[in-house]
């Protein structure tokens, strides 16, 4: 949309919404649709008791390891390099569709 065609619908009254607003949810229906995800740091999953159920399904005591304190701040993406193969790209993706299934 021309910087013209917005100025026109502001002067004629008209609402300039984009879709994902038009509903009157907005943002916030987007970011609990995605609360959690494997980006998210582990110490935030942990500490919701439905993510760190899904976890503990995947990935049971990671929050008992003993370098837990070192890599609680990171995320499961940013550690999977570090796993030394037990985090793989499909558990990986089992735990995403399962943190996406959370309600």
């Amino acid at each position: 949309m021309k910087l013209t065609s917005i100025a026109a619908a502001l002067m004629l009254g008209a609402a300039v919404t984009t879709p994902a607003l038009a509903d009157g949810h907005g943002d916030h229906a987007e970011a609990k649709a995605a609360k959690y995800t494997i980006d998210t740091p582990i110490e935030k999953l942990v500490a919701d008791a439905k993510a760190k159920a899904v976890l503990e399904k995947h990935l049971p005591g990671i929050d008992q390891h003993p370098a837990y304190g070192e890599f609680k701040t990171m995320s499961l993406k940013a550690i999977q390099p570090f796993s030394q193969g037990a985090i793989t790209p499909e558990l990986l993706e089992k735990i995403a569709a399962d943190l996406a299934a959370m309600t």
